[in-house]
């Protein structure tokens, strides 16, 4: 779905961006109704050398981090719609090249608001998102009809609803703005209004002497943006009140909206025009997302993925309170080495992964940070722009 409407978008609505390749991993030949069927490619080494700027939106942390390292060591800039990956091995990547988020999806909508807030004097206290639906352990018969219904993978769909989308992106926005979580797998409060919610968040945020990130679930209003709760000047306060915000001290400013690949435009003019990075999850991350189990396991069974699966969801953590467990981006192809109950936060001892680059830029990220390594691991012209899918 980004794919093909990104190509559109940039078709149509861009013609000072140059879309010169397009990377996929599968056939070409089963790619029917591709908009742009001229530029697609399974080649890496084709992509970049008709590129002057990536677009990674696959989704994948293990391919997305491939193609990535790829771009840096030609030295080409990424943007990314891949929060999966950001909070994976993102903070690593961010130190070798310009990467950057895009804008469209959460994390760079609220990254928008915040450049926008600090602009205008606000002092952001929390970042916030908002979901429709939550239901931690959805079953597989829900999620392929509702795959169906919203034309989406179930995979996708299982993120989404099990809440592991909405930790992964608060996540990236803590880190890329140093704020921080109340607890872990946040609040995510019920909110039939979103002012007494920002409120209570507000109040939490104070109290903890950091800024935070979390999420609400409406109730009787719209779940389709972003919020910022912010301070701003006292003497400014009659002026506030005056242009609808309220008496503060807490003042919420709204992002209705998040257009996904519609928006990705604005960042990669942004990284052309040498605006630098939007967002990305910083090269000295304080939070991560680890994978909670929906049920009981036993040793030996497959885990086939982490992120969308019907055996774990994953929830914001603090990295110095759990230096051992597993980023959920990791959980591909994993066998448990011994069983698992339900709730349980797994830890590198639980599981055997496979070999991947990801892993190995995990395990040197933490012993970068002085955490003990994981058993298991060893240690004029229209600008051209490509993307993969």
């Amino acid at each position: 779905m980004i794919s093909h409407a990104l190509v559109r978008l940039l078709m149509r609505h861009c013609p000072d961006l140059e879309l010169t390749r397009v990377l996929t991993r599968r056939r070409i030949a089963d790619l029917d109704g591709f908009p742009l069927p001229e530029a697609l490619t399974n080649s890496i080494d084709e992509l970049i050398d008709h590129s002057d700027l990536i677009v990674e939106c696959t989704g994948d942390v293990f391919f997305g981090t491939e193609v990535i390292e790829r771009a840096f060591e030609a030295g080409l800039p990424v943007v990314t719609v891949n929060a999966e990956l950001q909070v994976t091995t993102g903070s690593y990547l961010a130190g070798k090249g310009l990467l950057t988020e895009a804008e469209g999806d959460q994390p760079g909508s609220l990254a928008a608001l915040h450049e926008d807030a600090m602009q205008m004097g606000f002092r952001p206290l929390v970042y916030g998102n908002m979901k429709g639906f939550l239901n931690h352990n959805p079953t597989p018969e829900e999620m392929a009809y509702w795959a169906r219904r919203q034309g989406i993978s179930v995979e996708q769909t299982t993120s989404f609803t099990d809440g592991t989308k909405v930790q992964i992106e608060q996540v990236v926005v803590g880190n890329g703005f140093g704020a921080t979580i109340s607890r872990q797998g946040l609040e995510g409060m019920s909110s039939s209004d979103l002012t007494h919610s920002a409120n209570a968040l507000g109040l939490i945020a104070e109290g903890l002497g950091q800024p935070l990130v979390d999420y609400v679930v409406p109730d009787g209003y719209p779940a389709g943006g972003v919020f910022l709760v912010c301070r701003h000047d006292e003497d400014q306060a009659p002026a506030l009140e005056y242009f609808k915000l309220g008496p503060g001290p807490y003042y919420v400013l709204t992002r209705p909206f998040h257009l996904c690949s519609l928006e990705v435009g604005k960042t990669i003019r942004r990284v052309f025009a040498g605006g630098g990075v939007l967002l990305n999850n910083s090269t000295t991350p304080t939070l991560g997302v680890g994978a909670i189990a929906k049920r009981a396991m036993k040793p030996g069974e497959l885990v086939e993925r982490g992120i969308g699966g019907f055996q774990f969801r994953g929830e914001a953590l603090r990295l110095a309170d759990h230096p051992d467990h597993v980023p959920i981006g990791l959980l591909r192809k994993t066998a448990l080495k011994r069983a698992v109950e339900p709730g349980q936060l797994i830890t590198f001892d639980d599981v055997d992964l496979l070999p991947s680059r990801a892993l190995d830029i995990v395990l040197q990220q933490r012993r970068a940070l002085g955490e003990p390594p994981a058993p298991n691991g060893d240690w004029d012209a229209p600008e051209r722009c490509a993307h993969t899918s």
